[in-house]
């Protein structure tokens, strides 16, 4: 079975870009949808109803299909080599893995509430919100290329301090958009 540990890891991770793809996508769909709330009401309605559409196109056709495929192809790893979840860094990816399934929900509820009208998330909560979906993504590909090369203590400081960025740079954009919007 260990012969196709390689197939079940390419398939891993190309689903694994296909739900990142996603959900990134998603969220930026979010900010638009809840940005057309700011329009007149008849392009305020043409916007909601659009982005309600591709929305609902995206997730259930890309975003959870691949989240689930992504998983999948996780399991199967570890069912064809169990000795993995003996090791650290791998149980390390786990919670990380299951912040980003989390992640995943949340995103599907904040769609709910955006289709009834009852979302009450500024667009630039989540542009904050949007960049969570990259730090888990940036923590769990660091942990599993470099497995035990880094210290934890050093890593964990590393992914705040990349977190820290992340979000300064949100904030930036925010200040440069309103300067420019006038």
């Amino acid at each position: 079975m260990d012969q196709y540990y390689n197939y079940v890891l390419s398939v891993h991770i190309i689903f694994v870009v296909s739900w990142m793809a996603g959900l990134f996508y998603s969220v930026r769909l979010f900010i638009y949808h809840t940005e057309a709330n700011d329009r007149p009401e008849v392009e305020r309605n043409i916007l909601k109803k659009e982005y309600e559409k591709i929305e609902a196109k995206l997730w259930n056709i890309i975003t959870t299909p691949a989240m689930a495929l992504t998983v999948l192809a996780g399991v199967t790893m570890v069912c064809i080599r169990p000795y993995l979840l003996d090791t650290n860094w791998f149980r390390v990816k786990i919670g990380f893995v299951i912040l980003l399934l989390i992640y995943h929900f949340i995103c599907q509820r904040i769609m709910g509430q955006l289709k009834d009208g009852k979302c009450t998330i500024s667009s630039f909560h989540l542009r904050l919100w949007n960049e969570v979906a990259t730090i888990l993504l940036v923590a769990i590909v660091f942990t599993v290329v470099l497995k035990n090369a880094v210290d934890w203590i050093y890593g964990l400081i590393g992914l705040i301090i990349f977190s820290a960025v992340i979000m300064t740079a949100v904030k930036i954009y925010k200040h440069y958009r309103k300067k420019h919007e006038k």
